[in-house]
């Protein structure tokens, strides 16, 4: 296998996140010659790609008395292999964070989606080396929805993307993100910012967990923000009349 290319990502012109991070970022390129290598580095924003999401994370998932996740650096990879994304710890600890990106998935993007889907993806996937997760006890749907609630909020939604109150709540993705927007919209701004704030130093207990945030539990919470779907609908249906 030819040796792996790094490039290091340059810093952006924008305001320091509140509160200040600075992780070291990395670029590596498994295969340069790759279609999805080529398509990725053809992006008009690649060079601040990594940066621009640091900050949009950090932006909706803390304030400067939040303490922050000590994650010292993220290297993006992008490569060939199965599905679309993955976060994860290295081997020398968890404090550094790399994302795995597949140059297949890049590559078979349409040209009208590849830039907004590519920052999408890279959103999504910084939330999980910026987020707390209750010392790993959090639900996962929890901890996918709350990475597509901040995708949501940066408003890389995807077209196939559809707000939907059946099954469980912590199914996860923006199935769980569109809930975290409604508890949003329900108890204020900063809501979400809160349920990352809680899971930082405890284990997750569910009734304890939902109730000392909102006074509810989540299945009522879900049950809620069905009903509040319904009558959404209905309005809808009687505007069109």
């Amino acid at each position: 296998m030819p040796s792996p290319i790094y490039y290091q990502i340059p810093s952006t012109t924008l305001p320091p996140p509140s509160p200040p991070i600075h992780p070291l970022l990395r670029l590596e390129l498994r295969d340069l010659s790759s279609p999805g290598a080529q398509r990725f580095l053809s992006t008009p924003n690649c060079g601040t790609l990594l940066s621009t999401c640091v900050s949009s994370v950090i932006s909706h998932l803390y304030t400067r008395t939040c303490a922050v996740p000590p994650t010292r650096s993220v290297t993006l990879i992008l490569r060939s292999m199965p599905g679309v994304a993955y976060t994860t710890g290295t081997d020398l600890d968890a404090d550094h964070k790399e994302i795995h990106f597949s140059t297949d998935y890049i590559a078979g993007i349409s040209e009208a989606r590849i830039e907004a889907e590519i920052c999408g993806v890279v959103c999504h996937e910084m939330v999980h080396c910026f987020q707390w997760d209750a010392r790993g006890t959090a639900p996962g749907g929890l901890i996918e929805g709350v990475a597509d609630w901040v995708r949501l909020r940066c408003r890389y939604v995807p077209p196939h993307w559809k707000r939907e109150a059946d099954g469980e709540w912590d199914a996860g993705y923006q199935h769980t993100g569109y809930f975290l927007e409604y508890l949003e919209g329900r108890f204020g701004e900063g809501s979400v910012r809160r349920v990352n704030e809680k899971l930082k130093g405890e284990d997750y207990e569910e009734e304890r967990f939902w109730e000392g945030l909102f006074g509810e539990g989540v299945g009522r919470l879900w049950e809620e923000y069905g009903k509040s779907m319904t009558e959404e609908s209905g309005k809808d249906c009687k505007e069109r009349a």
